[in-house]
């Protein structure tokens, strides 16, 4: 009998044998137990089905969030390196580059919870309790302007709280509006006008590698360059020396070290995720701080301050540059109960810089 002849009646032999057991199943395994299927269904929906008993306040968020999540999101969820910020970005989705937040752009707190309680920290999931998770998305809901610092959320009040981008989603209509244009014959010759043009380049986005020279690798010859790129156009200022805030002139007054002033601009960054300044700037979760130095306390048009920070500017407190100084070394202490999520900047050099630099951005 031939090799092949072998291995075929094998074959036919092992299928005749096996098919009364596949066909009542291998006796593996047992149905869930509801228990079991209760314990693994933690998602939470929009209308609160799946929300667990619990509660948490603002303040105990912030002390949670900055043990476990500050790591990476930083401090007042500005977001750190890669990791995604958090808080502000209002009103700029429709802004060339968006800041996507759980205030700007995402359209329900369920999501905030279940994501939080589901797959939080990195590296560490589920390792957050029930009232936890309840805490650090108040802490987010109050870190993104929506909720006072005295707010505490539970299951009971949850549905109440809307997000500002909840109508900011529609169905994906693609299959109907765009999936066609790309289903025809695509052109390949003679498809544009006019012969293309280079009008933009990877260097306005400070991500174009340089020659040792410091000029930008395989820079286009001048008639390529659009207006902003061309010779002799502005740049941006170099980062200023380690230590240049050391050896500064004070920062309030008009002339201020321009390496102090650049240091600031450094030091805003952690800043920006809540305040914005210079040209078009707006209230987001904390007010624009356009001609701050100098201002009295808790006057920016159209910003909804807390109690305690218009009391002071109802009591004649002026944002001079001692005046800042105290409030950045220790924003809560200073003035107890104001929004101001921020722990604020334990050095000393941090705050002169910052204080330079709004003082130089005028009003």
């Amino acid at each position: 009998m031939s090799r092949s002849r072998n291995l075929a009646l094998a074959s036919a032999v092992l299928s005749v044998l096996a098919a009364p057991a596949f066909a009542e199943g291998l006796g593996l395994g047992r149905p869930a137990l509801p228990e079991e299927i209760v314990a693994w269904d933690v998602a939470v929906l929009p209308d609160g089905t799946g929300l667990p008993e619990g509660s948490g306040d603002v303040l105990t968020g912030e002390e949670v969030f900055a043990e476990k999540c500050a790591v990476c999101h930083g401090e007042f969820a500005e977001g750190l390196d890669s990791w995604p910020v958090l808080a502000g970005g209002a009103g700029s989705l429709t802004d060339r580059r968006p800041v996507k937040t759980i205030g700007s752009y995402w359209p329900y707190l369920s999501t905030v919870f279940d994501y939080v309680h589901r797959s939080m920290p990195f590296g560490q999931a589920q390792t957050v309790t029930v009232d936890e998770t309840y805490a650090i998305t108040a802490f987010l809901l109050y870190s993104n302007g929506l909720v006072e610092d005295d707010f505490t959320l539970s299951k009971e009040n949850f549905t109440e709280i809307t997000l500002p981008n909840v109508d900011g989603f529609y169905p994906d209509d693609r299959a109907e509006t765009e999936y066609p244009m790309f289903s025809t014959a695509p052109c390949m010759a003679d498809c544009l006008d006019a012969p293309p043009q280079v009008t933009k380049r990877a260097i306005e986005l400070n991500v174009t590698p340089e020659d040792p020279d410091g000029k930008p690798a395989g820079t286009l010859p001048p008639i390529m360059l659009t207006a902003a790129e061309a010779p002799g156009a502005p740049v941006a200022e170099a980062p200023a020396e380690e230590g240049a805030a050391e050896n500064a002139a004070d920062a309030e007054g008009s002339q201020a070290n321009p390496a102090l002033i650049a240091a600031g601009e450094k030091v805003f960054r952690k800043c920006a995720a809540c305040h914005k300044v210079g040209e078009g700037a707006r209230n987001i979760t904390g007010p624009m701080l356009n001609g701050i130095v100098g201002r009295v306390a808790g006057t920016v048009d159209g910003y909804k301050y807390s109690k305690p920070m218009a009391e002071a500017g109802a009591g004649g407190m002026v944002w001079d540059a001692a005046e800042l100084a105290a409030y950045l070394a220790d924003p809560k202490g200073f003035l107890p109960g104001n929004k101001m999520s921020f722990v604020g900047l334990k050095s000393a050099e941090d705050r002169t810089a910052v204080i330079a630099y709004l003082g130089a951005l005028g009003g």
